[in-house]
């Protein structure tokens, strides 16, 4: 099997991650995307996260009807701080040896990815597909030790959208793939600020999450756009 792995708060779930996944299934011909929620954060500020509870139903219905999606609450039923080298591992002893792993991930997060705990063990577990995102650019992998493997004209070219998408090996891990997917004009916070002011939210939201946050009363005292 090759399963992508695409975590987040998923605060709420919305198009553009179900986007996302569809994309990165699609292109990496991945059998299932597993969608992976977060806990809930240690000192996070009153209103400004969802529920684990609530957050996992959200991405229950909202890929409920699509056969290769698959949602997982093994970081929500962890004790303590959740980290992504744990959640690979358990997947890995769940999954069995047979079964690889792509984590799918936004450039921004990926360019964090060496202050991560055990980031060279990462490397070497699973396939890491990385999403262009706005506002940040594939050159500032350029500096950076663990990504010396990476060509500066492959991240040249998908700077410049003459790319959409680079593979490349790498002596200290599985391999990467840059993916250069078309912006996405929808946010989490734009989402819970429109809830807040009573805005449309046509075409942002799954119909059923839509239906749910409404009928659950979720988001309308957001005190901090995250």
């Amino acid at each position: 099997m090759r399963l992508g792995l695409l975590g987040g708060s998923f605060n709420p779930i919305h198009r553009c991650h179900l986007s996302i996944a569809r994309s990165a299934r699609q292109l990496l011909r991945l059998d299932r995307v597993l969608f992976i929620p977060t806990g809930d954060p240690p000192h996070k500020q009153p209103g400004t996260l969802a529920t684990a509870s609530h957050r996992h139903r959200m991405v229950q219905l909202a890929i409920q009807d699509i056969p290769e999606f698959a949602l997982t609450d093994m970081e929500i039923r962890r004790s303590g701080k959740s980290y992504s080298i744990d959640t690979v591992r358990a997947i890995q002893q769940e999954y069995g040896p047979d079964t690889a792993l792509f984590f799918i991930l936004g450039l921004d997060a990926f360019l964090d990815l060496p202050s991560w705990k055990e980031a060279e063990t990462l490397l070497k577990s699973c396939h890491f597909v990385v999403i262009s995102r706005p506002a940040t650019t594939f050159q500032a992998m350029a500096t950076i030790p663990l990504f010396r493997d990476v060509p500066t004209d492959t991240l040249t070219t998908l700077d410049e959208a003459r790319q959409a998408r680079a593979d490349v090996a790498m002596t200290n891990g599985q391999g990467l793939t840059f993916l250069r997917l078309p912006p996405c004009d929808v946010s989490a916070s734009e989402i819970r600020a429109r809830l807040r002011s009573g805005a449309s939210l046509a075409n942002l939201l799954p119909a059923p999450v839509e239906s749910y946050i409404l009928r659950e009363g979720l988001y309308r005292e957001d005190s901090e756009r995250l």
